[in-house]
């Protein structure tokens, strides 16, 4: 009998009550503890690289350069450096600077490099002079009008002439032909292209080539592989050769009683 009532008094026995979890801060607070943390160490990062850009932006003190110099001075690429450099070794904007330099009459690319612990560095390379344009312009090899009134314009650069805008389009037909001609033992002293469309060239032995408006590329063929050879011994008496003809050629005499010795079908009247 006694111990049928221990166990019931051991049914109704409290049970021991379930201990609460210490305290911790909600989910967000740390979040954005963690965020100020990482925050903190950028801006530290930031302020010592500030730091070091700041010590390391010393004055400019050289400006060194390479290149030709057979049309830029020294001088000149200094002066158009100058008031870059004095921003700072650090803070100096190179392709500012580069730009500056490439403007530049005479620069065709120029290259800017810092250089411990003062010093820019100045590479240029100049342009190439293929061909004069008008009366003093200068056209490199791209057909580019890089200088328009040149002081000194070398003798020996063919001379190209066109409407305005056109510098492109002359300077292109010449770098195709004149390869050409120099294998067939001619040298293009002019090359012209009129308002009306019309081209004309001068060699350099006096011979002028008229090719009208139309179909110009094979006038040229045809200037190349047959009247060049009939009029190869007597050029210095031949003042023009007209190709403007649906066929065939006329020969223009310096002298005017000479014959003519090259029969040829009627010319283009649309096209003369």
């Amino acid at each position: 009998m006694s111990l049928n009532l221990s166990l019931r008094r051991n049914r109704f026995k409290n049970k021991p009550k379930a201990r609460k979890p210490p305290w911790q801060w909600p989910a967000f607070v740390l979040e954005w503890r963690t965020y100020a943390r990482r925050g903190a160490l950028l801006l530290l990062v930031a302020a010592g690289l500030t730091a070091l850009a700041w010590a390391l932006d010393r004055p400019v003190r050289v400006i060194s350069m390479d290149g030709s110099f057979q049309r830029v001075s020294p001088g000149q690429i200094e002066k158009a450096v100058a008031p870059f450099s004095r921003t700072g070794f650090m803070s100096a904007d190179l392709d500012d600077i580069q730009r500056a330099v490439e403007m530049l009459p005479w620069v065709e690319h120029a290259r800017i490099q810092r250089r411990w612990p003062n010093s820019l560095h100045v590479t240029v390379v100049e342009q190439t002079a293929a061909a004069r344009w008008g009366e003093s312009g200068l056209l490199n090899t791209r057909g580019e009008l890089f200088v328009r009134s040149a002081a000194h314009v070398p003798a020996e650069l063919p001379h190209l002439s066109g409407p305005e805008g056109t510098e492109s389009q002359v300077a292109q037909r010449y770098l195709a032909m004149q390869g050409r001609m120099l294998e067939a033992g001619m040298r293009i002293a002019a090359l012209r292209l009129d308002a009306r469309g019309a081209w004309e060239i001068d060699l350099d032995s006096g011979v002028t080539v008229r090719l009208g408006r139309r179909d110009v590329d094979d006038r040229i063929d045809r200037f190349i592989h047959t009247a060049s050879q009939v009029i190869a011994h007597r050029l210095n008496e031949i003042a023009y050769v007209d190709m403007r003809y649906s066929n065939g050629f006329a020969i223009g005499w310096r002298n005017a009683a000479a014959p003519a010795s090259v029969p040829s079908k009627r010319a283009d009247d649309a096209d003369v």
